[in-house]
């Protein structure tokens, strides 16, 4: 026991932030790039490392860096200390508790139809020393492999090992339809009819053709959804809906605009599908950096102003 204690106290704390950023840039060679040092330094001192705490933290390969159990467990607990402490001393060079740094952000592809690009530009202009850098997609980020400091999300997180806070809850997703559409193929009124009509999936893993809705009774139906249009993205479903395409299943944030202006209208409205709510996310960490969180605080208060905020998935 004496032994482990003296090597976790003799560890290099400069050793532990070099494997951080080996981690975030997800080569040994981006990392000496960063770092301004040779590669087989970089290299030699996370195996220094790892002799020290008796486990691989990496694993090595021609293509990229994986992480084992260990290295993420690692890598989660020590990123936010040396953020921190990376944070404190330019605190104190700089006079300031300004959030500085880069944030790397994974949202869903349509955030910035839903996102106003202005609402960036003032968060970087009252914060000059923040660089924001977006990862759009509507695939599930994997955050350390991604070096994602924070992601939005729509839907059910699960167990990802990540923190999580739901910013917003669910509300309920409607069937939708433009009036040309629904003029030539008629208004369906039961769910039977929706068999007679052109469906607009989404297309993104794990979607099935299966609309899953709830009646205003709280009785349950599942509608087998056929046609021949689908895409990843929400807006696109959106898009497709008022281009007469089929009947879409949307948030209702997402259509309410389409539906004020006409461009769509509710059909079935006694039924809806549970809303996928928004959740934030971000590596497990004691404390997030400043500019983290002034990010999280300006999309919790822009899209907390919104009425029926749309949710996608990231």
């Amino acid at each position: 026991m004496a032994s482990d204690t003296a090597a976790t106290a003799a560890l290099d704390l400069n050793d532990i932030a070099l494997f951080v950023q080996v981690v975030r840039s997800g080569s040994f060679a981006e990392a000496a790039r960063r770092l301004g040092q040779p590669p087989n330094t970089v290299s030699r001192r996370v195996q220094q490392l790892e002799a020290q705490l008796g486990t691989r933290l990496l694993q090595r390969s021609t293509r990229k860096l994986t992480l084992t159990s260990a290295g993420q467990a690692f890598h989660e607990r020590c990123a936010g200390a040396v953020d921190g402490l990376l944070e404190a001393g330019q605190e104190l060079r700089l006079g300031s508790d300004e959030p500085t740094g880069s944030v790397r952000v994974a949202v869903p592809a349509d955030f910035f139809d839903f996102f106003p690009m202005e609402w960036i530009a003032g968060f970087l202009a009252a914060h000059p020393r923040v660089r924001l850098d977006f990862v759009l997609s509507d695939a599930r980020s994997d955050l350390i492999a991604e070096r994602i400091d924070v992601a939005f999300r729509g839907g059910e997180v699960g167990d990802s090992g990540y923190v999580g806070r739901q910013l917003f809850g669910a509300r309920g997703d409607g069937l939708v339809a433009s009036p040309a559409y629904l003029a030539a193929r008629g208004v369906p009124a039961t769910l039977a009819d929706l068999a007679a009509h052109d469906a607009i999936m989404a297309s993104h893993a794990g979607s099935t053709g299966t609309w899953r809705l709830a009646g205003h009774d709280g009785s349950l139906h599942e509608v087998a959804a056929t046609g021949r249009f689908g895409a990843n993205t929400a807006q696109a479903l959106r898009r497709a809906a008022v281009a007469g395409l089929g009947i879409a299943l949307l948030p209702a944030g997402m259509a309410r605009l389409d539906l004020q202006a006409g461009l769509l209208v509710q059909v079935l409205p006694q039924y809806q599908r549970k809303g996928q709510g928004l959740t934030v996310l971000y590596p497990s960490r004691r404390h997030l950096p400043r500019a983290v969180s002034a990010f999280i605080a300006l999309v919790v208060d822009k899209l907390g102003e919104l009425e029926g905020t749309p949710e996608g998935r990231c």
